[in-house]
């Protein structure tokens, strides 16, 4: 195919792949933050998870995909978790070969669909969250918390005044 599809490409500025000129798609900005790399992986995790429910993956797309998502909550690893430095790196290594076979195995178009899904979703999910609900639960909880700070506060300053 013309388009290369396993090289997913960022610059600072965006989440999620950009191309040339010439279709093809260019390698990922070396001075991407953690955030914005974090924010392209719940990008393409989403990407992955509407793939999954479209109804021209292939089955065993679907098969890859839950293996690859269940690994990381396996009590079967390669390295135990619980070594210092090196526990990670086989959930990392798991996660990073996984997306890369998804993305050869969903057909291009699909996965231009489930992109264009997910920028969608995103839209809407961001849309709630700015919502007067949250806005107002936000402001309840914070309310509750300094109560619970002044009450706490009065509690320490009657027994120290003992």
């Amino acid at each position: 195919m013309g388009v290369e599809r396993d090289n997913l490409v960022e610059t600072p500025g965006q989440c999620g792949p950009s191309t040339n000129a010439d279709g093809t798609q260019t390698e990922p900005a070396p001075s991407m933050t953690w955030k914005q790399r974090a924010q392209r992986l719940q990008k393409e995790a989403h990407v992955f998870y509407f793939a999954c429910k479209h109804p021209r993956t292939p089955w065993y797309a679907g098969l890859a995909a839950a293996c690859t998502a269940g690994y990381p909550l396996s009590p079967i690893q390669l390295i135990p978790s619980f070594i210092p430095g090196i526990g990670f790196l086989d959930e990392f290594l798991v996660l990073f070969l996984g997306a890369k076979l998804l993305q050869r195995i969903i057909p291009p178009d699909v996965l231009a669909e489930c992109r264009q899904s997910a920028e969608a979703a995103e839209k809407q999910r961001n849309g709630k969250i700015t919502s007067t609900t949250s806005t107002v639960a936000a402001l309840a909880i914070a309310a509750v918390w300094l109560l619970l700070g002044v009450a706490a506060g009065a509690l320490i300053a009657a027994y120290l005044s003992r």
